[in-house]
């Protein structure tokens, strides 16, 4: 197991740091210093200020001898020199040092303790500390006693930089890793999400050296059959936490997983859930999930009821609540399983050109992997404001700190071994483009979900499409035949074909990044 190369002290001057708080302490405490107010559902509501979303371009890699050769340097991975990684160090440490009081999380990313992870997240403000408890897997108190962290996280949240040239920034905010010291030190912005997200950085760092495979995906199992695991892969929005709660099969986690030689494991102890256009019928898991104990980020709540208002994206797109697992009625506790045997790539086209549902080769499975097509939505990061055409690496770019096809050389070895069904699986949009076409009825993805699962789209009879060379099942239990194909769907038969052919382009241009074999290369479309 990986080890700190260097202590990482937890002392800040004269303030009092409050270690492992019960959740309603941590809401007390955040009730009355302000950070946010108690919705009716009994959640703590907060409003992450600026940012809400993840801040990309803000976030930094200290650039060690030690790492530089394992790193894919890039717009993801931007260096910073380890003498400015030092003084911002510093800079928030006083900060913190100037507070009265402080709260501190210590407890564990990676539920199989074979390859699990010490982790020590200190905060300035009580909601984060809960976040932290919520989302990563809690210590039992005879494991506090002798607990040290491997990775530490110091939230700054509220300081900002006067001077960022000076430590070679742009803004007055920074998320800045070490991944030989193993420290994250985050300051300047109150979204929540970059305290796990880069824990879950951090562990596709340490994970391949440790034989296992980290992944962006969600998990779920057969509630009659502990064999029948399945993965699905996706960015933010493309619905993987949607489609993993499900009362007929127990959730194992909802994004971040390993997956060793033993199975699969779920990184977290939590869910984070987009809660925009939440309805109690639509998802009823994470309706019933959010309560007291739970945190929700963004969501408008009505002046005089408190009642949280799930379709208003006035303030965002990207509402949020996260939850402990085991909110979740049916959760697999622990979060471990079996190999899976179908794995599902999500994706939220907005091009309108997709097909709903495809079942791909192994050479098609390698390609849609390292391409990692989909749409970032709007909210999920600083500046998106609507559906954008994305490539994002193995489904999870903005958390890969090796080179994208060591994750996807894992992908095909797993796949391999283990026989896998993959499909590719389209959340976005049908009959047209984003603005004139529609979403996917949910209904019908689930439908196709079931049928998957269930087997019986496995030996269904296929068509290929004619540029994208993926199958498309002529028929699907309880889903109309006519939207099978997405060409069909559009009034207009010539635009489909020349948003198609352009969205292939886009696909070709991306690919020639990428070292490939020539087979996988040609599993690609036809342009």
């Amino acid at each position: 197991m990986p080890t700190a190369t260097a202590s990482a002290s937890l002392v800040f001057g004269s303030a009092t740091v409050h270690r492992n708080l019960p959740a309603a302490r941590l809401v007390e405490i955040a009730l009355a210093n302000g950070e946010g107010v108690l919705a009716s559902n009994g959640a703590l509501t907060v409003d992450t200020g600026e940012r809400t979303g993840r801040s990309p371009g803000d976030k930094f890699l200290e650039d060690t001898p030690g790492i530089h050769d394992s790193i894919g340097w890039g717009k993801v991975n931007q260096p910073i020199s380890p003498s400015n990684f030092a003084r911002l160090e510093k800079k928030a440490r006083a900060y913190l040092a100037g507070k009265s009081d402080l709260y501190r999380f210590d407890g564990f990313a990676g539920a199989d303790p074979n390859y699990r992870l010490n982790v020590s997240v200190v905060t300035e403000e009580a909601w984060h500390c809960l976040f932290a408890k919520t989302l990563f897997i809690n210590a039992a108190a005879s494991e506090l006693a002798s607990f040290e962290a491997d990775w530490t996280i110091l939230n700054a949240c509220n300081l900002k930089i006067d001077d960022p040239a000076a430590y070679g920034l742009t803004n007055d905010l920074c998320i800045v890793q070490s991944l030989e010291q193993r420290k994250v030190i985050i300051i300047g912005t109150r979204y929540a999400g970059e305290i796990k997200k880069s824990i879950f950085y951090a562990m596709n760092y340490d994970l391949p050296d440790m034989g296992v495979f980290p992944m962006h995906c969600s998990s779920n199992v057969d509630a009659a059959d502990a064999s029948n695991v399945a993965l699905f892969f996706g960015l933010s929005g493309t619905g993987k936490t949607t489609l993993s709660a499900d009362p007929a099969r127990p959730l194992i986690g909802d994004d971040e997983h390993g997956w060793s030689d033993a199975g699969v494991f779920n990184i977290e102890g939590g869910c984070y859930a987009k809660c925009i256009n939440l309805t109690r019928e639509g998802e009823p898991q994470i309706w019933d999930a959010i309560r007291f104990g739970s945190v929700l980020e963004n969501v408008i709540l009505d002046p005089r009821t408190r009642v949280p208002n799930y379709d208003d994206g006035s303030r965002t797109e990207n509402t949020r609540v996260t939850y402990p697992v085991s909110f979740i009625a049916n959760a697999t506790i622990p979060s471990v399983g079996a190999h899976p045997k179908n794995v599902i790539f999500l994706t939220a086209d907005a091009f309108g050109v997709l097909p709903p549902v495809s079942k791909l080769t192994r050479e098609q499975a390698m390609y849609y992997f390292i391409n990692g097509y989909t749409s970032k939505l709007a909210g999920t990061e600083a500046g998106v404001t609507e559906p954008l055409p994305n490539f994002s690496p193995c489904f999870g770019g903005p958390f890969l700190p090796r080179p994208p096809m060591v994750y996807a050389e894992w992908l095909a070895k797993r796949v391999k071994d283990h026989d896998a069904d993959v499909w590719l699986l389209n959340t976005g949009w049908t009959g047209g483009p984003y603005g004139v076409g529609s979403r996917f009825k949910l209904k019908y993805t689930r439908a196709f979900v079931t049928a998957i699962l269930d087997g019986s789209l496995r030996n269904a009879t296929y068509d290929t499409h004619p540029i994208f060379g993926l199958h498309m099942p002529t028929t699907a239990p309880n889903v109309p035949s006519d939207v099978l194909n997405p060409r069909h769907t559009w009034s207009d038969k010539t635009a489909y074909d020349a948003k198609a052919t352009d969205l292939a382009r886009r696909f070709r241009e991306n690919d020639a990044k990428y070292a490939i074999a020539d087979a996988v290369r040609a599993a690609g479309p036809s342009v």
